[in-house]
């Protein structure tokens, strides 16, 4: 076996295309948009790279099939709650059935991670947010992956499980149907707030997609900053990803919640646009973006997923959560806009997201794991993801 980094057309396009190989006998599986997978390793469109370093690997056999692949990244960017050492992450994983090929590519990672100082390697992530193709998959392999949704085959646990990767943290995906009733403990807590004047909910409006930004950095910025899972956001850059966003956004679901006319809670969501790319295996040319268009004005997409919710420190734990869910059900449910609502993932370090999901009568629909694998645990002992502290509310 050799190992090849990704430093060419040709490389790069074997890295790519391995994704596809190795997944292709699941009718399940949805192939990701080769221009996104590109663009994680270019400088030019990710802005990691401003704070970090990435590299990628494919590895080939002896007659040069490439059966293998993986990336390595380091970033101030990334933050873990309760780390006190440097960890680096691996991502983009892939790999036949075979222990050895997969030993090879999590130590060529774990090498090169320590030539930067790492300690550690969590894994499999991406080089950028968790919004996108973030940990393993180890339960749901028969259900369509969510836009952005880590899709893997089936014996991939037994591979990392098998170099000595621990569990770090799970991570956790609920469906519901869009139409079915809330609990009546979240239609109870709209009540108490719908009944105050000062507290409101309203979708955007995409005319002004920048006053829209500036409230999503706000809550942003509150609701997760101050927890360690997150930088700061600045203004610019979310009106920049709300512009990449607007041929798929659905001004109708993504919505904020005020107090007094300041943002004090976000409750994202978007089209699941893998409805539309399952049909174009990894292609967005001419034809496809046409193609999207016409689906999109048809209403052919009917399943939602959710991208982010946050609730302000202040406000937390007093029913806000309810409140702004509830406005969206009034002005969403039944009018056949959605079949399916899918939620992003939470982590089992984060109960009360997972409690709201529960409230929302989800079922659980998926199960993904991050990794962690410390690289000499008598220096740093292995401990799970702390349980999130929200401290009191005021």
């Amino acid at each position: 076996m050799q190992i090849l980094e990704v430093t060419n057309a040709a490389t790069e396009r074997e890295f790519i295309e391995l994704n596809a190989t190795l997944n292709k006998h699941n009718p399940a599986y949805i192939r990701p948009m080769d221009n996104e997978v590109r663009d994680y390793f270019n400088p030019k469109f990710n802005k990691h790279f401003k704070h970090g370093e990435a590299i990628r690997w494919i590895l080939t056999d002896d007659k040069g099939k490439t059966i293998g692949r993986i990336a390595a990244f380091v970033s101030e960017m990334y933050v873990s709650k309760g780390t006190d050492f440097p960890t680096g992450t691996v991502g983009f994983f892939e790999c036949i059935d075979r222990q050895d090929a997969a030993n090879l590519l999590f130590d060529t990672a774990k090498e090169w991670l320590i030539s930067k100082g790492a300690e550690a390697m969590d894994g499999p992530v991406n080089f950028g947010d968790r919004d996108k193709w973030w940990g393993l998959l180890i339960e749901g392999f028969s259900k369509p992956p969510v836009y952005g949704m880590a899709f893997n085959p089936n014996y991939y646990q037994k591979l990392v499980e098998g170099y000595g990767f621990k569990n770090y943290y799970n991570q956790y995906f609920y469906t519901m149907e869009v139409d079915a009733p809330f609990s009546e403990k979240i239609i109870e807590r709209h009540a108490k707030f719908k009944a105050k004047s000062e507290y409101s909910a309203r979708h955007v409006d995409l005319k002004h997609i920048e006053k829209y930004a500036g409230d999503f950095a706000t809550v942003y910025n509150t609701a997760w900053a101050q927890h360690g899972e997150a930088k700061e956001i600045s203004k610019a850059d979310v009106v920049k990803l709300f512009n990449q966003m607007k041929p798929v956004m659905d001004e109708r679901i993504v919505w904020f919640a005020y107090y007094k006319e300041d943002p004090i809670a976000m409750f994202i969501n978007i089209p699941d646009i893998n409805e539309y790319f399952k049909h174009f295996k990894g292609k967005l040319g001419l034809i496809e973006k046409l193609r999207l268009l016409w689906m999109k004005k048809t209403g052919y997409c009917k399943k939602a997923t959710g991208l982010a919710f946050g609730v302000i420190p202040k406000f937390q734990a007093i029913g806000i959560d309810s409140f702004i869910i509830q406005e969206v059900g009034l002005y969403v449910q039944n009018k056949g806009w959605y079949n399916e609502y899918e939620m992003g993932w939470a982590g089992d370090w984060n109960p009360r997201m997972i409690n709201i999901y529960k409230g929302l009568n989800g079922k659980q629909s998926r199960h993904l794991v991050t990794y962690r694998y410390i690289f000499d645990e008598t220096v740093n002992p292995f401990e799970r993801h702390p349980v999130m502290d929200y401290g009191r509310p005021t």
